[in-house]
């Protein structure tokens, strides 16, 4: 029996490996404010130019856990507004946290500067990224901030 679960897995044990992490733990940990959200991922991110060369840098933190060596797409969905990226790099894998189960993946996205603009501008209302056989949809996050009036 213990022949079937080193070659198949045990399950049971499996789950009690999964961290109890959670989308609102890693909010509060992470000092910058979300992109996006997902169920077990939080997505940072933000533009970046470097010798005339624009990036959209993205950080994932949560329970994806990927070696990739094909690269990565990342998709914006909104209204009348649809824009692909392709990774700069085709290598990047994630990097374990110190925290069970959470992890780290950074991915930068090649953008042209025309799409910069139109990005910025865009009501967007979900982030797609697809890496391997993961398919990780975000939903804009919408940062509500306490004025001082309000306090």
């Amino acid at each position: 029996m213990a022949f079937l679960s080193k070659l198949f897995g045990n399950k049971t044990s499996e789950t009690k490996s999964r961290s109890n992490d959670s989308v609102e733990a890693i909010i509060n940990d992470v000092e910058n404010n979300p992109f996006g959200v997902a169920e077990n991922n939080v997505l940072f991110a933000g533009l970046n130019e470097l010798g005339g060369y624009f990036f959209f840098q993205t950080v994932i933190v949560g329970q994806l856990s990927v070696k990739s060596k094909t690269g990565s797409k990342l998709s914006f969905i909104g209204d009348d507004f649809n824009l692909q990226l392709e990774s700069d790099m085709p290598e990047f894998e994630s990097e374990s946290s110190p925290i069970k189960g959470r992890n780290v993946t950074k991915i930068d996205f090649q953008i042209e500067e025309s799409d910069v603009k139109r990005l910025e501008d865009a009501s967007l209302r979900s982030i797609q990224i697809q890496v391997k056989k993961h398919d990780i949809l975000f939903t804009k996050n919408v940062v509500v901030e306490i004025s001082d009036e309000e306090e």
